[in-house]
């Protein structure tokens, strides 16, 4: 008799061993739960004074101490501030749940632990063959994850939209899904995605392109049901975007969209940037360390000669993540792959770079790599694809897990830095006080000419 196809395309695909191993409930939760207090306690590490950390905390306190409705959320650029009453919610009602500095970490902390997780189980169950605790670890706590997903930022909050709206997306494109979640819900997810999205960063524009392509493919392949997902779309959009309503009702349109029409215009200087959005989108799937211990090489050296014992585990760290880069990028060459979806992965990945790359010609702002956060799903599915073919090489799983090592000390090691200096410990008391007296002015005061 002929052989019969493996699964999922897993042409000559071997098991590796640690598949064939089941881990008992209480390890899985301890797991979890110990990874879940690890990001907690590194966010509370993270920068808080930096103006722009600030000025986030500052939306939510505002909220809380004076009752007044956040019509607008973070203020993008000059005269530039985002619609929507998100972002003083989510910073602002863990206050009033929890009156103590640490209320919106908290709840951060529960947000981005659930979404990455649903990132996680996604990645997991496209590559079934892939030692399930790697995935977990890593995207639970890669240095663009945790430095980012932890800390109370506009970025951090927008991560959770972009993952519920891109494993939406790629579960309505024919080429690339794997019926892992229902059409219906796909639909959803995209909606609300895209307009929680939209309360936090103005990277949200680029999902548009996506999204007119989702429809494309459902049109041409569902035909009258499309009807059905528009519905489900519809109702996820609402879901978020019921948020906005008070603003546009308030303010009106043009006044109501708080002038981010104005963050679009021409801008050649980015032209020249290509290798660079390059580098830094697949950075945000791997161990980029220089980024998170000094702007530049001497407050890097400063750090490394200041923190003498995590030092090597640092260094560590840095190179494994530089061949990281180096192996996802070579990648992009490769034609053969076991998976049978490798060509459609891996041009999703490449268009999405290049619609990156073409929004910072008509962006006011330079690329920096946070600015298109919203799409580490994509370049982290992408990173899973490249090394699942080594899997079953124990030379390849003992490289991971001295990663895994070096990349947890790193951040050990950058939380005890950062605390005293960065966090919100450095003046705790200022924080109780403002909460208790109900007065933000105390923290600090909203940048001029803010909306809200």
């Amino acid at each position: 008799m002929p052989k019969k196809p493996s699964p999922a395309g897993f042409k000559k695909f071997p098991l590796p061993p640690q598949q064939a191993k089941t881990f008992p409930l209480p390890a899985i939760i301890f797991f979890l739960g110990s990874i879940f207090l690890f990001r907690l306690a590194f966010g509370l590490a993270t920068e808080i004074w930096f103006i722009d950390q600030q000025q986030i905390y500052l939306l939510g306190l505002k909220f809380f101490t004076t009752g007044q409705w956040p019509y607008f959320g973070p203020d993008v650029a000059a005269n530039i501030q985002l619609p929507g009453a998100l972002q003083g919610l989510v910073v602002g009602l863990p206050l009033f749940l929890l009156p103590i500095p640490e209320a919106p970490y908290i709840f951060l902390a529960i947000l981005s632990f659930s979404s990455l997780s649903l990132l996680a189980w996604y990645i997991s169950k496209r590559l079934p063959q892939f030692p399930p605790w790697i995935i977990w670890t890593w995207v639970l706590t890669a240095p663009w994850v945790m430095n980012w997903s932890t800390n109370i930022d506009n970025d951090s909050y927008a991560l959770t939209g972009g993952i519920l709206f891109f494993i939406g997306f790629i579960e309505t494109i024919p080429a690339l899904r794997r019926n892992l979640v229902p059409s219906t819900l796909a639909n959803l997810m995209m909606g609300f995605g895209l307009l929680w999205t939209a309360q936090f960063h103005m990277s949200y524009v680029i999902l548009f392109p996506f999204l007119i392509f989702s429809a494309f493919q459902q049109i041409k392949t569902a035909g009258p049901p499309f009807l059905k997902s528009l519905f489900f779309f519809t109702l996820g959009a609402l879901a978020s975007g019921i948020f906005i309503i008070p603003t546009l009702l308030k303010h009106g349109l043009s006044q109501g969209l708080g002038g981010s029409g104005n963050a679009i215009a021409f801008n050649p200087e980015n032209f020249g940037s290509f290798f660079t959005i390059l580098a830094r989108f697949l950075c945000l799937a791997s161990c980029e360390v220089p980024r998170f211990i000094g702007a530049n090489s001497s407050e890097r050296w400063a750090y490394l000669d200041e923190n003498l014992k995590v030092a090597p585990f640092v260094v560590t760290a840095a190179i494994l993540g530089f061949l990281q880069i180096l192996t996802l990028f070579l990648s992009a060459f490769r034609l053969r792959h076991p998976q049978k979806d490798w060509a459609a992965v891996k041009l999703l990945t490449f268009l999405t770079f290049l619609l990156i790359y073409i929004s910072f010609l008509f962006a006011i702002k330079t690329p920096a790599a946070h600015t298109y956060y919203i799409t580490l799903p994509i370049v982290m599915i992408y990173a899973f694809y490249v090394f699942s073919p080594w899997t079953s090489n124990k030379k390849f799983l003992t490289a991971v897990k001295i990663l895994l090592i070096c990349n947890i000390v790193f951040h050990l090691g950058l939380a005890i830095h950062n605390l005293p200096v960065k966090s919100l410990y450095k003046d705790r008391g200022t924080f109780v006080k403002a909460i208790g007296e109900k007065n933000y002015h105390l923290l600090g005061e909203r940048r001029p000419n803010t909306l809200y």
